[in-house]
C-alpha cells in the first residue's frame, strides 16, 4: 500500500482501545474518520469573507477533507432565467455571450464585471462586484453557475458563482435546466459557495487514500473512495450519484460493522463470567414438572443457544427478540435459574412497575413448588421491605429478583449476581442496561439476557445490535388463538364496538379500552383516559364495571386498578398506554384503541396483544383513518416481524431512528437501511473474515481501516 503523509494531530502512536475503556455507544457513534494526507488536511480557505469562514466552520468544514467529503444532499433544479422574480434568491445554469468591466466612481471601489448570460429562456445581465479579473476568467462560451437576485433594474447581482462543465439545457419559461447539486449550507455561505470551493480544490480528490483492499472493492463491484466522492459532487451519467453513493455507505456499513463485532469479540475473549455447565437438577425438574405447557421449537432452540453460552467461559451477551406472546418470560427464568443452581444470584429489570410485577407473578407461578427464594424491588415499595430485601441480596439470601430501576440505585449490592435479564431493553439507556451487569462482585462480569417483544427489521438488529448474539422466537405457544383486527372510522362502527364489547362481557370476558391521553387537551385532539372513563360510565357502557389507570396514578392506585382487572371484578379497563406490555389477563378479548393514527406499527401490535391470550379468540377494533396504511397494514398483518419491514418502509429507518436513545445505534450519512439491507449483510461478512484473518488489523491492507475504530492516545 502507497505510504501517506499525515497530519501532524494524526501522527502520535495511536492503540486501539480494548472493549473495557469504551462503550457500544461510543463505538457506535463514532463518525468516520481516515488518515488524511497532508494535502487534504490543510485548513480550508473560503471566499467570502469572516463571516462564510464562520458559517463554513459551523458545518463542520475545518479542511479541504472536510469539504471534499461534504456532498449535496440533494439535486434540485435550477431555475430559468426567464422565471427570475425580482428580489428572490436564485441559481441559474448560464452561458456567457458577452463580458465587460464598468468603472465605478467611489473612491475605493473597483471596476464592476458585467455579463450577458443566457440559458435558452432568455438572458439577463449578471454583475460581479469587487472581481474584475473575472472579466478575463469568464470569457464567452463559459458556462456558469450563478446564485444571487434579480434587481429593481433587472440585473442579477451574483453573490456565488462558479464555472461549470454542464451546457445550460434549452429551455422554455416555466421550465428548469438540469439538476444542481445543493450543499448542505447555512446562514453566511450559500450551496453555490460551498460548490465554487469545491470546484477550486478539485485538483485534491487526486489525494484522497482508500481505506478498503482492492481485491474487496473489485469484489464488491465499488468504485474506489475518490471516484466516489467525485461521482457525488460531479456525477457523469444517470446512476454516478447512487453508484458513489453506493461505496461511501458500504464504508459506513463495514466501518460499523468491524467496530462492533471487535467489540463482540473482546467480550468473549475477556473472560471473567462465571463458566454455568450443564443445567442440573433445578432446571432440569423445574422443566419436566413445573411448567404447565410444552415448549416450542423456538423456546427449546433459545434453551440449547443459553446453555452454550453459559458454559463457554464468556460473558453471554445474547437478545432474545420475541412476538408478542411467543414465551420470553420462560426463557428468561430458564437463563436466571440456571445461575441460582449453582448457588449465584439472578436479577429480572423491567422498565415499569406495572411490568415488573406481572413478572414477578407470572416467575411465582412457573416455579411453583421450587424453594427459590425470590423478592420484588421497585421503587414503591416501603421502606422496611426494602431495608429486608437489600439485606438479603447483599448476603446472598435472595437469589432471585425482579425489579425496576431500583436495582440499580446506589445501596443496592449482590453477594454474587451471575445473571442479569433486562426486559424491554430498548426503554432503558445504554448506561443503565449496563449498571445492572457490572453490579457482579468482585469486578467479574455477569451473563447477559436482554429482552424485546418489539419485532425489528433485521436491517435495524444488524445496526443496533450486531455487538449481540440474537435469538428470534417467532413461533407462538400452541393453542394461541389468533386476534381478529378491524379499522373503524365511523360512528355507525362505533356504536357496533360497544355492542360487541357487551356481548363479550355478558359471556363472561372483559375488554381494554385504549387512550392516548391522560387528561383532555385544548391543543391536541385526542381522547384522553379520565374524561373517556366518565362518558363511558355514564353512556355507552353504564351499568358495566369499569376501572381507569395510568402513568400518571400512584403505584397503590393502580396496583388497585389492576388488581380489580386482574381479578374479574371490573370488566372493562380504560388506560393509557401503560398496558403496553406485561398486562396478561387471559380473560381479555376485546382491546378497542382510540385514535390509533397517534401510534407507531409496533406500540400497536404491542396493545393487539394484551387480548386474545386464554381460551376465547382476541378482537382488537382500531378507531382511526380509514385511509391510514399503518393500520390498514395491521388488519392485514399478524406477524410482528412482518410487521415490522412494513413499518421500516412506511417510516424510513430516519424517523424510526428518531426515538432512539443517545447511542443506541449507528448515525449514516449515506447508508440507508430501508434499501441498503443486502449491502449490509455483505459489510457484516467482511468484517468478520477480515478479523479472522487479522483480529488487530494490523496488516498494510487494513492499517486504514484500523485506523478509523475509535482509537485512544497510547
Amino acid at each position: 500500500m502507497q505510504s501517506v503523509g499525515v497530519s501532524a494531530d494524526q501522527s502520535r502512536p495511536r492503540r486501539f482501545a480494548g472493549a473495557e475503556q469504551f462503550s457500544t455507544a461510543q463505538l457506535r457513534s463514532a463518525p468516520v474518520h481516515y488518515p488524511r494526507p497532508l494535502e487534504l488536511a490543510r485548513p480550508l480557505r473560503v471566499s467570502g469573507g469572516a463571516k462564510a469562514a464562520q458559517a463554513a466552520a459551523n458545518l463542520g468544514l475545518h479542511t479541504v477533507a472536510d469539504l471534499l467529503e461534504h456532498t449535496p444532499r440533494d439535486r434540485l433544479e435550477a431555475r430559468a432565467v426567464a422565471d427570475l422574480a425580482q428580489g428572490e434568491p436564485a441559481t441559474i445554469l448560464v452561458e456567457v455571450s458577452q463580458v465587460s468591466l464598468r468603472p465605478v466612481r467611489r473612491r475605493g471601489m473597483r471596476p464592476l464585471v458585467e455579463a450577458d448570460v443566457a440559458d435558452g429562456s432568455g438572458s439577463v445581465r449578471a454583475t460581479f462586484f469587487n472581481q474584475p479579473w473575472l472579466a478575463d476568467r469568464y470569457r464567452p462560451g463559459t458556462t456558469l453557475l450563478l446564485h444571487g437576485k434579480l434587481g429593481a433594474h433587472g440585473r442579477f447581482a451574483v453573490q456565488a458563482h462558479v464555472p461549470t462543465d454542464r451546457p445550460p439545457a434549452p429551455v422554455a419559461a416555466g421550465a428548469a435546466p438540469a439538476g444542481v447539486g445543493q450543499y448542505p449550507a447555512s446562514e453566511g455561505i450559500s450551496s453555490t459557495q460551498i460548490l465554487a470551493a469545491v470546484r477550486e480544490h478539485e485538483a485534491c480528490f487526486a489525494h484522497v487514500v482508500d481505506p478498503l483492499p482492492a481485491r474487496l472493492r473489485v469484489a464488491e463491484r465499488l468504485l474506489d473512495r475518490a471516484g466516489a466522492l467525485l461521482s457525488m459532487h460531479f456525477p457523469l451519467g444517470d446512476d454516478a450519484v447512487e453508484q458513489g453513493r453506493r461505496r461511501l455507505a458500504f464504508d459506513e456499513l463495514l466501518h460499523a460493522s468491524l467496530a462492533l463485532e471487535r467489540l463482540r469479540r473482546g467480550r468473549r475473549l475477556g473472560g471473567g463470567a462465571p463458566r454455568l455447565d450443564a443445567a442440573s437438577e433445578l432446571t432440569t425438574r423445574w422443566l419436566d414438572r413445573q411448567l404447565p405447557f410444552t415448549l416450542t421449537g423456538g423456546q427449546r432452540a433459545a434453551l440449547q443457544a443459553i446453555d452454550a453460552d453459559l458454559a463457554s467461559g464468556a460473558p453471554m451477551r445474547r437478545l432474545l427478540l420475541g412476538e408478542v406472546g411467543s414465551g420470553k418470560t420462560v426463557v428468561a427464568l430458564y437463563a436466571l435459574l440456571r445461575a441460582v443452581e449453582h448457588g449465584y444470584q439472578a436479577a429480572l429489570m423491567a422498565p415499569t412497575e406495572t411490568l415488573a410485577e406481572q413478572h414477578f407473578r407470572t416467575i411465582t407461578a412457573l416455579l411453583g413448588s421450587e424453594a427459590v427464594a425470590t423478592g420484588l424491588l421497585t421503587g414503591s415499595t416501603p421502606a422496611a421491605r426494602r431495608a429486608d430485601l437489600l439485606g438479603k441480596l447483599s448476603s446472598g439470601q435472595l437469589s432471585l429478583v425482579v425489579g425496576t430501576h431500583a436495582l440499580i440505585q446506589e445501596g443496592v449490592g449482590f453477594r454474587c449476581l451471575a445473571m442479569v435479564a433486562v426486559d424491554e431493553q430498548h426503554r432503558f439507556g445504554v448506561e443503565q442496561r449496563a449498571a445492572l451487569a457490572a453490579a457482579a462482585r468482585g469486578g467479574g462480569a455477569a451473563h447477559e439476557l436482554h429482552m424485546t417483544a418489539t419485532p425489528i427489521p433485521r436491517t435495524l438488529a444488524l445496526s443496533r445490535y450486531s455487538d449481540l448474539d440474537v435469538t428470534e422466537l417467532r413461533e407462538l405457544p400452541g393453542g394461541r388463538l389468533p386476534v381478529r383486527t378491524h379499522l373503524c372510522s365511523t360512528e355507525a362502527e362505533r356504536s357496533r364496538a360497544y355492542a360487541r364489547m357487551r356481548e363479550e362481557i355478558a359471556q363472561g370476558r372483559q375488554a381494554f379500552i385504549v387512550c392516548p391521553l391522560v387528561d383532555v387537551s385544548d391543543e391536541l385532539q385526542a381522547r384522553a383516559a379520565t374524561a373517556e372513563y366518565e362518558r363511558l360510565r355514564a353512556g355507552p357502557l353504564a351499568g358495566l364495571e369499569l376501572v381507569l389507570m395510568h402513568g400518571q396514578m400512584r403505584s397503590a392506585q393502580k396496583q388497585e386498578a389492576m388488581a380489580s382487572f386482574s381479578s374479574g371484578r371490573a370488566s372493562v379497563l380504560v388506560a393509557t398506554t401503560v398496558v403496553e406490555v406485561g398486562v396478561d389477563v387471559p380473560n381479555a378479548t376485546v382491546m378497542l384503541i382510540e385514535d390509533a393514527d397517534r401510534y407507531g406499527i409496533s406500540q400497536l401490535h404491542q396493545l393487539r396483544g394484551r387480548v386474545g391470550r386464554g381460551r376465547h379468540p382476541g378482537l382488537c377494533l382500531l378507531f382511526g383513518r380509514a385511509d391510514s396504511p399503518r393500520l390498514r397494514a395491521l388488519v392485514r398483518e399478524s406477524d410482528g416481524f412482518r410487521l415490522a419491514e412494513i413499518d421500516l418502509a412506511l417510516r424510513g429507518h430516519g424517523e424510526l431512528a428518531g426515538t432512539r436513545q443517545s447511542g443506541h445505534e449507528p448515525v449514516y450519512r449515506f447508508a440507508d437501511l430501508t434499501r441498503d439491507r443486502e449491502l449490509q449483510e455483505r459489510a457484516l461478512i467482511h468484517s468478520r473474515r477480515i478479523l479472522d484473518d487479522d483480529p488487530e488489523l494490523a496488516a498494510p491492507e487494513h492499517a486504514l481501516m484500523g485506523a478509523a475504530l475509535v482509537p485512544v492516545a497510547a
